[in-house]
């Protein structure tokens, strides 16, 4: 029998397309949308290709603080730095517990895993409150150590970590110790470089958590200037003494899209890696 491998390779591709379009074509729109000025977008009869004021709607989403309170570029600056410091604070962190589990023997070693490990059952609502309290107690709301200190800490990382750890070789541990390397020098040496892949994974999945926090921001700032693009695009449409601008509204989604596609698309190479390496 001989295999008809043009049928074989077409219908896998055929239905990936399909998904795809169905996937992107929301996106689609929100592009177009945001090219056309406000009637063409308000009466319900948009056309399916790109208007003339992109341009325009962009400068305005970009420059203007009528709707959001703040520009989108400033918005988009706390949004940043807002999600570098969480994805950042929270490797280092789980670097950090996951090596002091794995490789040192102390007291309470597996009580202190499992306390950790806890901390994953409690969802952000039951936190909140008393997150909150010490975070307006140490005078951090307004302030980007507000939006990311509280945000820092993850199990599930620590616990990636600590996996990832267990798959190490005891023998690259015995010949550091031949070779005279410290705890310092073999974890900077030795186990960094080889947590590169699993670092590249975590860093993406956690830039697009921080960066699409909505409920911690909307509560810890409350001036226009600190909040972070996912509230701005809430309140452009929730607008009550005027019509919304849905044209500069779709124009701030596409612009609150393209960090985190900058993001997976630079290191798309080394999150796949990272998300299925296993054997060291």
């Amino acid at each position: 029998m001989v295999e008809n491998r043009r049928f074989g390779t077409l219908v896998p591709h055929l239905v990936l397309w399909i998904g795809v379009a169905i996937v992107a074509f929301p996106v689609y729109l929100a592009f177009v949308a945001s090219t056309h000025d406000g009637a063409t977008v308000a009466n319900g009869q948009m056309p399916l290709w790109p208007g003339l004021h992109a341009a325009e709607n962009y400068r305005r989403a970009l420059t203007e603080s009528g709707l959001a309170g703040a520009p989108v570029a400033t918005m988009l600056l706390n949004s940043l730095i807002t999600a570098l410091a969480i994805a950042a604070g929270k490797i280092v962190i789980s670097l950090l517990s996951a090596y002091g589990l794995i490789y040192f023997r102390f007291p309470l070693r597996q009580t202190a895993f499992w306390l950790i490990f806890v901390t994953l059952m409690l969802p952000v609502e039951v936190r909140i409150y008393p997150t909150y309290k010490v975070a307006a107690d140490l005078h951090l709301l307004d302030s980007y150590a507000g939006l990311a200190l509280p945000l820092i800490a993850s199990a599930t990382a620590t616990l990636l970590y600590r996996q990832f750890f267990l798959t190490v070789p005891n023998e690259l541990v015995e010949a550091s110790r031949i070779d005279g390397a410290g705890p310092v020098r073999f974890f900077i040496d030795t186990l960094l470089p080889l947590s590169r892949t699993t670092t590249a994974a975590l860093f993406v999945i956690l830039f697009i958590y921080g960066w699409n926090q909505y409920l911690w921001p909307i509560l810890v700032t409350t001036r226009d200037d600190m909040q972070t693009v996912v509230i701005g695009l809430r309140k452009m449409t929730t607008i009550t003494d005027q019509l919304t601008e849905w044209q500069v509204v779709m124009a701030t989604a596409m612009l609150a899209m393209l960090p985190p596609v900058a993001v997976v698309v630079g290191m798309q190479r080394l999150f796949v890696r990272g998300l299925v390496e296993t054997e060291k």
